[in-house]
């Protein structure tokens, strides 16, 4: 019995020093990982420098031409007025995501419709408030009336006021927020120039025309992309933004009964996705279980991993150009991309890796987004709040 017990202790003993020289090992492993990461994240950022200097400088279409046109935006634009200015807003929108981790595609989608109108200037956020019933602002731009983000802006940007008041433009509150919530759902990290201004105009015939809408085919949403200076790699790629959150039914009901006007679905959706999008969708006004949409709709909200047969992957990864492959696009303008040869040929090109191509053409393509028609100097304003309203 002696002899067993010793036997025993020894074999504890043993264990137990076995556990200490694997506890003095992790350490130095766990360092040489984060060594790693943080190698990968330079090497990503450098990149992204790099994509934004030359996108800046060879940007088409009228919008940015060449560097003296860049009109003051630099990097750290705030570093003596506002030095905690990007602090502010990182910290802001990380508290915002943790409590809504939906919210990244939403701010994609503001930055879009913003930047996509007479550029990156704000006057999406323009309110009527005062009720001169003379103007149309583009939040009222049919477009425009299910954005999600415009809240969550103006509480960064009062946290901003708090700091530095009328300092910080909405406009770049906006790029940046945008930025840190594509990073906090697994997205590329892309550098951002500051030194947007505001603008004092609103433009609601523009949002109401040339916004790309759910519903156009890959010649109109083409064509708009183009008037913007981006190619149909460029439009591939942004539209890939559409991997992360939820979409409203109301905006893929049609391709589910009544595809334009035929009384049939969209032959284009794969017949297994069709049912599981019309389960998902159908309306059950007695249930509050549903998922609802941005604003006071009550329709039902859909997310681009419904299939449990397409993994998730990484939050940002390139599962929706999968989905395409296999007619899983949810909006009609995403599965259009695989009508065209060209286009059709890039989602494959996103879909067959592990996403690097998709996340490091991603990142050029929103440097580009961000810069579009900037207002800087003199021109615009430095809004107090999000929500400023049109001059009389």
């Amino acid at each position: 019995m002696a002899k067993l017990m010793k036997s025993k202790t020894k074999t504890l003993i043993f264990i137990f020093i076995i556990s200490v020289i694997l506890s003095l090992k992790f350490p130095s492993e766990i360092e040489d990982e984060r060594a790693k990461r943080e190698k990968l994240e330079k090497e990503e950022i450098k990149f992204s420098v790099f994509l934004q200097r030359k996108s800046a400088i060879s940007t088409q279409g009228g919008v940015i031409s060449s560097a003296d046109e860049l009109h003051g935006l630099e990097y750290d634009f705030y570093r003596q007025n506002c030095p905690q200015a990007e602090s502010i807003v990182r910290s802001t929108m990380a508290k915002i995501y943790s409590q809504q981790n939906d919210i990244s595609f939403g701010l994609v989608r503001l930055l879009f419709h913003d930047c996509f109108i007479k550029g990156c200037d704000a006057s999406v956020f323009l309110d009527d408030s005062n009720g001169n019933k003379n103007h149309s602002v583009e939040r009222q731009a049919t477009p425009n009336k299910t954005l999600r983000g415009i809240n969550e802006i103006d509480m960064i940007k009062e946290e901003l006021e708090n700091a530095c008041p009328g300092v910080v433009s909405c406009a770049d509150t906006l790029a940046l927020a945008t930025r840190d919530a594509v990073v906090l759902a697994g997205g590329p990290f892309y550098p951002i120039f500051t030194g947007r201004r505001d603008s004092t105009q609103s433009y609601f015939d523009e949002a109401m025309d040339e916004i790309p809408k759910p519903n156009d085919n890959i010649t109109q949403t083409l064509f708009l992309f183009s008037r913007r200076g981006f190619d149909e790699r460029e439009t591939v790629n942004l539209l890939g933004a559409h991997n992360v959150g939820k979409i409203s039914c109301d905006f893929i009901r049609d391709r589910l009964t009544n595809f334009s006007g035929t009384g049939q679905p969209d032959a284009s959706v794969d017949p297994n996705f069709l049912n599981e999008l019309r389960l998902a969708c159908q309306e059950d006004s007695s249930s509050t279980d549903h998922l609802r949409e941005m604003g006071n709709s009550s329709s039902a909200m859909i997310s681009q991993g419904l299939s449990s047969s397409v993994p998730s992957g990484a939050r940002f990864d390139n599962h929706y150009y999968q989905n395409l492959l296999k007619g899983r696009g949810l909006l009609f303008v995403d599965q259009q991309l695989m009508a065209d040869e060209n286009t059709a040929r890039f989602v494959a090109v996103y879909a067959s890796d592990d996403g690097t191509t998709f996340r490091r053409d991603f990142s050029r393509s929103m440097v580009k987004m961000s810069n579009l028609g900037v207002l800087t100097g003199t021109l615009g304003q430095a809004s107090a709040s999000g929500k400023e309203t049109l001059p009389m």
